[in-house]
């Protein structure tokens, strides 16, 4: 059955249906409330006519279809297939941040504490999202310092001989080695954690001032100390502490757009209490060809963007001359842009806002904003504001959407400090960066291991602070032993001079390289110290401790450009020690194959004429300088006389 076959046989009922190419590849989905008539509307002439429905059928072969019971389990099947498919033909979310929670694992013996960007079913507690992101990892560090909770790896459901660093350093409670917390007192800092976490601070400070009374009571002085830090803590970070919840009725988030010669820049305000806590940003360089279209081909929108800063698809005013310009401009369908982008945003979130601000009506906009509804527990606006103050926001961030095209599309070069906190941000850095320190390892089949360390500080590359190791305890083919020997021996070295750690320890390699570093710096006490890895090809980032969910950046990224520069600068480093130590292999074994020279004497060559080279072009008396007459006639004739079989 071709592919007119299978259109003219979909069922009346709602749906979704996948074109596929040639490969088998999906190029496109789509959903529908009657199957047959949506994609019946492929086949007309006048939608084929259309520059973007035509590509699509150009090269669509073959068609699959998916019943469902209604729209809104439609809404949520399509979103997935999309993420899960990756099709051409439809908008993707790209340079797209998950903002991360403080994850409570209560279903532990000893719950911890983590920053994470994946929810799972595990039993835990998550809070948040936080904006901006570095803000989850000041909460979890407050928690550290003061409920003394750990985010370590050490398996708690046993005990361990002795504590970690952090115990001693009044960041932990100690519950890895018995006898240093008792359980009752642990999970009352935890108590204490999620009333903190929750927001709850009137509770907390009250259980607080009562405990620290009775501490003082019964002289227990240092008891009462400790609480009365946390409770001065508390009331200091309360309005610091912007923890997105249902229960704030301002929560909203507002969406603003600039399209201009073939590519797109989106802004999206996220709004917290009535302020402004976060901006993200979302680029499209090459639209699929399923949004272009002529400026008359282009269906107009319901509302129209009156923003002065954002192209209003489907706009014709002005002169007859203007008129014939505007519909052979290019341009493209802004209600389908934000139909996809918002059903990728927000449908299997956890946290939604009550109101969603866009500039433009789409067809199931209606339908979004009941799914949303529905799984949130309660009513969410998807509004498209056409004056008053929600629409003053969405000009603002249309506004805002125009200047982030010049900068991302006119190749405007961003500043070092707003590099460092793109960097902090895409990584979870608790500061901003001001030193990275890089390892990477060079070897052929296990000959010659040679590892290199280069070091970015305060935006360059510092060239002087580069260092060499010849790795001396591994032998053969083995880059993880060969990453943890050397990531080892430099700390360790840190630490016996006391001096600082860097802001972020770069590894280039995959995960075996990641945690092969993590072991070497947990070996030596450093459990909090940053790390991350860059993977070849994939150009994927892995922070350790949130491998489950790596970074992936865009490739016009300056965050992903200085990475990138920073590893490959690491490589070339190494790659430059490795060649110089090979090339001195091959120099010594060149001399070793002489009759009557061993390596005392071949160090004595080298040493006196400085290379291999030298040493080929020096005279019989020369040599006779260094070693004896009889030993330097045979190296002569070795390099100047050709064998007597040739």
């Amino acid at each position: 059955m071709d592919l007119y076959e299978k259109i003219r046989a979909l069922p009346t009922q709602p749906g979704v249906y996948l074109y596929k190419n040639a490969d088998g590849q999906v190029i496109y989905v789509g959903k529908a409330n009657n199957l047959r008539s949506r994609v019946r509307s492929y086949l007309l002439d006048a939608s084929q006519a259309n520059a973007k429905t035509g590509s699509l059928m150009r090269e669509a072969v073959d068609l699959e279809y998916i019943l469902v019971a209604n729209e809104h389990e439609a809404l949520a099947l399509e979103n997935n297939l999309i993420k899960q498919r990756q099709p051409r033909f439809n908008i993707l979310l790209r340079d797209d941040k998950t903002y991360p929670y403080v994850k409570l694992t209560l279903a532990d013996r000893y719950p911890k504490v983590f920053v994470t960007r994946r929810l799972r079913k595990d039993g835990s507690a998550y809070y948040g999202p936080y904006f901006p992101g570095n803000l989850a990892y000041r909460v979890a560090d407050l928690i550290h310092r003061s409920f003394l909770l750990p985010s370590c790896k050490i398996d708690l459901s046993r005990y361990h001989p002795r504590a970690c660093l952090q115990y001693y350093i009044h960041r932990c409670l100690g519950p890895c080695v018995e006898g240093l917390t008792t359980p009752e007192d642990y999970r009352q800092a935890v108590r204490d954690a999620q009333l903190f976490l929750e927001g709850r601070h009137t509770e907390l400070e009250r259980a607080l001032m009562a405990r620290m009374t009775a501490a003082a009571e019964a002289q227990q002085f240092e008891a009462a100390a400790r609480l009365r830090d946390q409770l001065s803590t508390v009331r200091q970070l309360q309005e610091k502490q912007r923890i997105a919840t249902a229960e704030l009725s301002d929560d909203a988030d507002v969406f603003g757009y600039h399209f201009e010669e073939g590519s797109l820049a989106v802004n999206l305000f996220h709004m917290r209490a009535g302020k402004i806590v976060d901006r993200r940003e979302f680029f499209w360089e090459d639209l699929p060809a399923l949004m272009q279209a002529t400026q008359s081909e282009s269906e107009a929108p319901t509302v129209a963007d009156s923003s002065p800063h954002a192209v209003a698809p489907g706009s014709a005013s002005g002169t007859r001359d203007e008129d014939v310009q505007s519909r052979k401009a290019p341009s493209f369908d802004a209600g389908h842009l934000f139909s996809a982008l918002l059903k990728q945003l927000y449908i299997d979130q956890q946290y939604v806002p009550r109101a969603i601000l866009v500039p433009v009506d789409f067809p199931d906009r209606e339908s979004l904003a009941a799914l949303l509804s529905e799984r949130a527990g309660h009513r969410i606006e998807l509004a498209v504001p056409q004056r008053g103050e929600k629409r003053s926001l969405v000009d603002l961030a249309s506004q805002n959407a125009r200047q982030s095209y010049t900068q991302r599309f006119r190749v405007l070069e961003p500043s070092r400090k707003a590099i460092q906190q793109a960097l902090a941000d895409a990584l979870m850095l608790p500061d901003l960066p001001r030193r990275i320190e890089c390892f990477d390892i060079s070897h052929i089949q296990g000959a010659e291991t040679v590892a290199s360390l280069v070091v970015w500080e305060d935006g360059r590359m510092n060239k002087q602070a580069y260092r060499k190791f010849k790795i001396a305890t591994v032998a053969g083919v083995d880059d993880f032993a060969s990453m943890r020997e050397v990531v080892e021996r430099r700390y360790r070295r840190l630490k016996d001079e006391n001096q600082p750690m860097p802001s972020l320890v770069l590894i280039d390699g995959g995960l075996g390289q990641l945690h092969a570093a993590a072991e070497a710096l947990e070996s030596l006490g450093f459990t909090t110290q940053p790390l991350a890895s860059i993977a070849k090809r994939e150009e994927i980032i892995y922070i350790y401790g949130s491998e489950d969910d790596p970074v992936v950046l865009d490739r016009r990224s300056p965050v992903l450009h200085l990475v990138q520069r920073i590893r490959d600068e690491s490589h070339r480093f190494a790659i430059g020690y490795h060649r110089q130590r090979r090339a001195m292999r091959d120099r010594a074994s060149q001399l070793l194959e002489i009759p009557g020279v061993g390596p005392q004497t071949r160090q004595r060559l080298l040493t006196h004429f400085g290379s291999l080279r030298d040493v080929q072009q020096a005279t019989a008396e020369s040599l006779a300088a260094v070693v004896p007459r009889k030993t330097a006639q045979t190296i002569w004739r070795h390099f100047h006389q050709q064998p007597a079989a040739e």
